[in-house]
């Protein structure tokens, strides 16, 4: 008979069943016996691989079937349609091409068997199969319908219930072709109950685990609903195989992390294991384990310990800041000599402009270690610095440890910049929080709030910039090396014109070196007329436009290249902006040429006194602090109390009002420094004696007329030079500073120390004040020139 090898099916008799066809053999064998009219032997082979099997890879069971209909698919495949008739046993394989044939004997059920068909035993089998197919259906909804259940039921017959069943089920081939072997009805469907028993079993467990799935789901991870169910799959068979897992554990182990750390990491690794796919902590964990994992707790970057070479970096980068430099370069130098040296504090204190910023720069270039810019201006919350705890949501770590993640290394440098600007409100005081990043002594186990781990920062070399040290409170003053940046001299600036901004402005504007051309003398007239700075930012800012007005005369009028002089620069910046040269200024009375130091370096300050017939009032304007307004009062008492040998009316203060004024009424003032040169307008104004118009002043003044040291001398001294001023009277306490003074300055000017007021009066003034009568009509005996004189340092 014509014979059909089946892979992975098997037909039972009474049953219509349809499958494809694809191997040439079969369809053959189906052709023929389609055009035949004859019955067709199926039967199951054992090895679904096998393309072309013989008699041993075949079972030895099959059943006779009739082609009812055959559907051609596209390709060379075909759809069939079969209805199982009878049981039949393989004796022989006869022919295997061009399609199988075989002797077959049929297989006929006793009559011994069909009579228990009705027993007892079959009718509990029969039950039993009615329950078992019932939870079939309910589990698996989609294979089976409400007709399959009613085709069951209607039935009686064991040995049919088994093979609809059968036919039904999804079950392994070796289970069917049991099924089919078995002659027998009522053990026929004994043995399918035990089979669908183990089926159902199976789906349970699997909807048990689906179940667990869907719980562990919300509704925004239906997307991973795969994973989660492999997952739990493999909770159930106790195997470890979540690869996110294992590659942080893989991550911590290969990172050589200090022995606390490792133990704190592994048990967060274990805490998101036990987490739910997607929940909210989970993903908090993650992002903690990834930033304690980027943190580089062992990793360091090879130092450049080489003085000559860090020399000639910071020589190449900065012209002048020799103190600045030579205290990188001691740093070097000890750390040379002794490598186990922590990193060091240093603090740049200097107005806007002068390269405090580069500097840093600069050193970690020299020092060949990784540079982060940290920039505190405005910063009023403590958890900028030290991080948010991790339970928070959107939490961060603080800046100090983002900058150690940016930096890559433990020993970087980091450069804080603007550390004088640092706020503070009811979220906590950042300068507190940064006591202990800035103590050698404490920072080896910082603590960030999010990684809730120690870390060394004894190897940072931090290095602040501040523009004054009067805002930084005095425990974060205390922990730093404070090393003052001075404003530029007219020669430096020059230089550094020459030498630094012109080369970079020229490539930024694309301009080559032969196409601008600027002599000394137009910078000159530029750094004079132009700009009114400590530093050179505005100075760059003059040569880029410079450099633009160039580009256009090059691009516009053809020309090859454009050459400025001093006395051409007016031709392309305009008008000059400042007229600093006030040579020959006339002597006035009661206006009085004072010093004062500002956060952009120093300027002159002119302080002016008016006498009027009044009530003895005093009046203060100009905008000015509460400090100048005391010296003001302290000016006032000394003259009090001094009125009689200073040629002033002993009672000026009942009849003549004092209007006290400092012009740039705007711009806030504030500070003891002028407390002598408020005096000497006053005595000045009141007396009618002209103040020396060439000569400028500063210092403190006591009720007594002590005249008291101050600060900023160099940048002071500085404005006087700028304004054409030749003397410059200063406190005897400062006559040490003169040495720190830029030797240009020190030759133009003429620097006179005082200790009393009488000493600035003689020398400020166009001639002694004039001796009043005393109460016996005597004249008193003023002051002398010789005592009142000091020495003159003519520098």
């Amino acid at each position: 008979m014509t014979t059909l090898a089946l892979r992975g099916l098997t037909v039972y008799p009474e049953m219509m069943v349809h499958f494809d066809v694809g191997r040439e053999a079969s369809i053959k064998a189906l052709e023929k016996a389609m055009s035949s009219n004859e019955p067709i032997f199926l039967v199951a082979q054992k090895d679904i691989r096998v393309e072309a099997p013989d008699q041993n890879q075949l079972f030895s069971m099959g059943t006779v079937s009739v082609v009812r209909q055959i559907l051609r698919l596209p390709g060379k495949s075909i759809r069939v349609m079969v209805e199982g008739k009878y049981r039949a046993r393989l004796h022989a394989l006869i022919q295997t091409d061009p399609y199988l044939a075989a002797e077959i004997e049929p297989v006929e059920i006793p009559q011994s068997y069909e009579g228990k068909t009705n027993s007892l035993r079959a009718e509990a089998a029969i039950r039993q199969a009615y329950e078992l197919f019932d939870r079939y259906s309910d589990l698996t909804p989609k294979n089976t319908s409400a007709d399959m259940l009613l085709n069951i039921m209607s039935s009686e017959d064991a040995g049919y219930i088994a093979d609809f069943i059968a036919q039904n089920v999804s079950m392994r081939v070796a289970d069917k072709q049991s099924i089919l072997e078995e002659i027998r009805p009522v053990q026929r469907l004994t043995k399918m109950n035990r089979l669908l028993h183990r089926e159902v079993e199976i789906l349970e467990m699997e909807q048990g685990i689906q179940r667990r799935v869907q719980e562990n789901m919300t509704q925004n991870q239906k997307d991973a609903f795969l994973r989660e169910q492999v997952r739990v799959i493999q909770e159930e068979l106790g195997e470890d195989g979540d690869s996110e897992i294992a590659a942080y554990r893989r991550q911590i182990a290969e990172a050589k992390l200090p022995e606390e750390v490792e133990a704190k990491l592994l048990k967060e690794v274990t805490h998101l294991e036990k987490q739910p796919f997607g929940s909210a902590e989970a993903s908090v964990l993650r992002n903690y384990l990834e930033v304690c994992l980027e943190l580089p707790w062992t990793k360091t970057s090879k130092e450049r310990v080489n003085v000559q070479a860090a020399r000639k970096i910071l020589d190449a980068d900065h012209f002048g800041l020799e103190e600045v430099k030579e205290r990188i370069l001691e740093f070097l130098a000890v750390k040379q000599l002794a490598p186990d040296l922590k990193g060091q504090i240093l603090c740049l204190v200097g107005p806007p402009g002068v390269g405090k910023t580069s500097i840093g720069m600069s050193v970690a270039r020299a020092l060949n270690r990784k540079l982060a810019r940290i920039s505190l201006g405005g910063v009023h919350d403590e958890a900028d610095i030290r991080g948010h705890r991790k339970t928070y949501v959107g939490a961060m770590p603080g800046r100090i440890i983002n900058a150690l993640r940016q930096a890559g290394t433990r020993n970087p440098l980091l450069l804080l910049d603007e550390i004088d600007k640092l706020g503070s409100d009811m979220r906590g005081d950042p300068a507190a929080a940064l006591l202990e990043v800035l103590d050698t002594e404490q920072n080896n186990a910082f603590r960030d709030h999010f990684v809730e781990l120690p870390f060394d920062l004894s190897d940072v070399l931090f290095i602040t910039t501040a523009n004054t040290t009067s805002t930084i409170p005095k425990p974060l003053l205390d922990r730093m090396e404070v090393i003052e940046l001075p404003s530029y001299t007219d020669e430096e600036k020059l230089q550094i014109a020459r030498n630094h901004l012109l080369p970079k402005q020229l490539k930024r504007h694309g301009l080559k070196k032969s196409q601008l051309k600027l002599t000394d003398d137009a910078i000159r007239e530029l750094i004079v007329a132009y700009t009114r700075e400590s530093g050179v930012r505005i100075l760059e800012r003059e040569l880029g436009a410079l450099c633009r007005k160039a580009a256009m005369k090059i691009v516009s009028d053809g020309v090859k290249s454009v050459s400025v002089t001093g006395d051409t620069l007016e031709q392309y910046l305009g008008p000059r902006k400042y007229y600093p040269e006030k040579n020959g200024m006339e002597n006035q009375v009661g206006l009085v040429n004072g010093l004062a130091w500002t956060s952009v370096g120093g300027t002159l300050l002119e302080a002016e006194v008016n006498v009027v017939e009044g009530s003895g009032k005093i009046e203060l304007t100009g905008n000015l602090g509460n400090v100048m307004k005391e010296s003001a009062k302290a000016a006032f008492s000394y003259i009090r109390s001094r009125a009689v040998q200073l040629g002033v009316d002993p009672g000026f203060y009942k009849e003549k009002d004092l209007h006290i004024h400092f012009p740039e009424g705007a711009v806030p003032k504030d500070g003891p420094s002028a407390g002598v040169t408020i005096c000497t307008a006053m005595v000045s104004a009141l007396t009618g004696i002209p103040v020396r118009g060439d000569v400028a002043m500063t210092g403190e003044i006591t009720l007594r007329g002590r005249v008291l040291p101050i600060g900023g001398l160099r940048e002071k001294s500085m404005a006087a030079l700028r304004n054409g001023i030749h003397t410059v009277i200063i406190p005897k306490d400062n006559e040490a500073d003169l040495e720190r003074i830029d030797q240009t300055v020190r030759g133009a000017l003429r620097f006179i120390p005082v200790s009393h007021v009488d000493q600035v009066l003689a020398n400020a003034l166009e001639h002694p004040p004039l001796a009043q009568p005393n109460e016996t009509g005597e004249l008193s005996a003023g002051v002398r020139s010789a005592d009142t004189h000091a020495p003159l340092h003519q520098v």
